[in-house]
Formats: structure tokens, sequence, C-alpha cells
């Protein structure tokens, strides 16, 4: 699956916990593309013949070619994320798309969990749902900051 394909399969999904699937590197592609062009630049100047000595090109490659071959995941929606997901079980017995349309948000008894995650998200330049705002404004808005955040970024580039 290309990095376009990827993009496509998570950007309309959002995860219980209010994370945007299509801001992730992981599930929309740009992690594996990234590590694949690397791999080819490296590759093309030469890395192994003027790599530092105490520098294992070998052991280089090895990681990014995991990196490179490691699954998409396909989003929180399709099966992605913690399989365990406290988060994900709660709304789901709630009848709730995600944590943020709760009624009851002051007694949730996973606030600490969602908490950690939305802000090591945020900090890993994730987008997340924190206020009130309707989900397909935010899954334009996002997919228009990304763009212009990015312009050059390979999820809105026709790459080969």
């Amino acid at each position: 699956m290309g990095t376009l394909e990827a993009f496509d399969n998570v950007k309309a999904q959002m995860g219980a916990c209010g994370i945007w699937c299509g801001s992730c590197v992981v599930g929309n592609g740009t992690l594996r593309e990234l590590t694949r062009r690397f791999e080819e630049l490296t590759m093309a100047y030469g890395l192994r013949e003027w790599a530092p000595r105490d520098f294992s090109y070998e052991e280089f490659s090895q990681g990014l070619a995991s990196i490179r071959d490691m699954g998409l995941c396909p989003g929180c929606v399709r099966g992605g994320g913690r399989e365990d997901c406290e988060i994900r079980a709660c709304a789901s017995r709630l009848g709730l798309d995600d944590c943020g349309l709760c009624p009851e948000p002051d007694a949730c008894e996973h606030a600490a969990i969602i908490e950690t995650m939305r802000s090591g998200a945020l900090k890993a330049g994730f987008m997340v749902r924190t206020g009130e705002a309707g989900r397909d404004k935010l899954l334009d808005q996002w997919t228009a900051d990304l763009a212009e955040r990015w312009p050059c970024c390979i999820l809105f580039e026709d790459s080969a």
C-alpha cells in the first residue's frame, strides 16, 4: 500500500480517545515512506564506504529495513492500536464514537490514561480532539493544517 492509500485509510478515523489516526506517522504511511527514501539516499551516497569507523552500516541498514517493513496501523476504528484499550472499550460500552462525547466526563475512571495519551500524542505532533467541535469539521481542518504545516509532506505529493 502506497503512502497516499495509507493516508486515505486512516484520514477519516479518530480513536475513542480523540487522537486523529490521520496524524499518526505509522498509520498514515509517512514513517515507512521516509525510511524507504532515507535508505535510497544513504545507498546512493555510499554511506557504507565513508561512514565513521565506529558506525555499523549493517546494523543501521537492518534497522531501516525493519521500520520500512513494519506493518501499517489500520487505525483504532479498524482494530489498530492497543488491543486492550480501556478507552475504546468504555466508549463502545457507552455507545459513543469517542470519549469526548461522554455525558459524565468528571466521573471518568480512565481520565488519567486519557490525559497521558492525549498529552503524549500532542507532544509527538498528533492532532487531538479536545473541544466540542464537530468530527467532520475537525478532520477537514486537520487535513488542511497538515498540508499547510508540511506543504511538501509526502502525504500530499503524488509519488511513484
